[in-house]
């Protein structure tokens, strides 16, 4: 083999659905051109299999019981194996909302009022009206439904049951912020275009927020407006507010960060993704790319170059 090339391994979730298969061919192409790469799924047994690469790029988003997205940096940070995206702490901590808020919360960035039900525990009041109830450790929308937002103790108390049961994790039970969606997705310490979510041209029966059946079944209906129609100096206030979290949470590389501005012009955090998916024409962070001028080959090297520039590999190559 060339030996002068940079070795990458780009290390994914088994089995792979159509959507994620996808994502790692794509990855796989775009990195071909430049790299020596190979790809290869999650297996513990195999791990010590990646030794000899310079760098893994972490596409692992799945596995796991009750923890995700923390194995394999775990694994690699041991091994002493460069890799895309954040690491151990940061991914565990995004992947609670409750930690994540209660981090937002203590640095003094604005967030929703919250508080979190465990399972086996019940809650007796609702201080605040209306509210969202969500699972704490999922994504994609999961456990979101169209009841999912309540005005009373009783349809809370409901609503936290049925995650509880159905999850078996404890509920996030968050004030609901009338106003607008945006995602803001950062690649190598650059805010690319803010997007904004807009639900207004959904059809009158379905809710106006991110619930799991808006987001898997009606994307087609909901507005993704990138670059969002926002002021100079909104956009100049979101993009601080979201290098604020960035940095706050020591994400790595890439991320996506929901938040939300209401009528007077508040922002909120709402969640972080420290691994959105890179799924080509649907992820939001490839839109985001898009608008910037990038090509999904783009992104995927800029993800690539910041990691190597963060470790300091590759300088001896030549090629970089």
């Amino acid at each position: 083999p060339r030996r002068n090339v940079m070795r990458i391994t780009v290390v994914h979730d088994a089995p792979l659905d159509l959507h994620h298969e996808k994502m790692v061919n794509s990855v796989v192409n775009s990195l071909e051109k430049s790299f020596e790469v190979d790809s290869r799924p999650f297996e513990i047994d195999a791990v010590g299999r990646l030794r000899g690469t310079d760098l893994v790029f972490n596409l692992t988003t799945a596995m796991g019981n009750t923890e995700r997205q923390v194995h394999l940096p775990a694994v690699l940070d041991l091994l002493g194996i460069p890799f895309t995206g954040s690491g151990t702490t940061a991914n565990a901590l995004c992947i609670n909302k409750t930690l994540t808020k209660l981090i937002m919360k203590a640095c003094g960035i604005s967030t929703p009022e919250f508080f979190s039900v465990r399972p086996g525990e019940t809650a007796d009041n609702l201080p605040f009206s209306p509210a969202i109830v969500k699972p704490v450790k999922e994504g994609g929308a999961k456990g979101i439904w169209e009841d999912s937002v309540v005005e009373s103790v009783d349809d809370m108390q409901k609503a936290v049951s049925r995650i509880h049961e159905r999850f078996e994790q404890a509920a996030l039970v968050e004030r609901f912020i009338e106003g607008r969606e945006f995602t803001v997705g950062i690649v190598n310490s650059e805010v690319l275009p803010i997007m904004e979510i807009d639900f207004s041209s959904l059809p009158d029966h379905l809710e106006t927020f991110y619930s799991y059946r808006v987001k898997q079944f009606h994307g087609d209906e909901t507005n993704y407006i990138c670059p969002a129609k926002i002021s100079r100096r909104e956009e100049k206030v979101v993009s601080e507010f979201s290098m604020r979290v960035f940095q706050v949470l020591d994400l790595k590389d890439y991320c996506r960060i929901d938040l939300k501005i209401d009528d007077e012009g508040k922002i909120y955090f709402l969640e972080v993704n420290s691994l959105p998916l890179l799924v080509p024409d649907y992820s939001d962070i490839v839109k985001m790319a898009e608008a910037r001028g990038w090509s999904y080959e783009d992104l995927i090297n800029r993800i690539v170059a910041s990691a190597i520039r963060r470790y300091g590999i590759g300088k001896e190559t030549g090629r970089l």
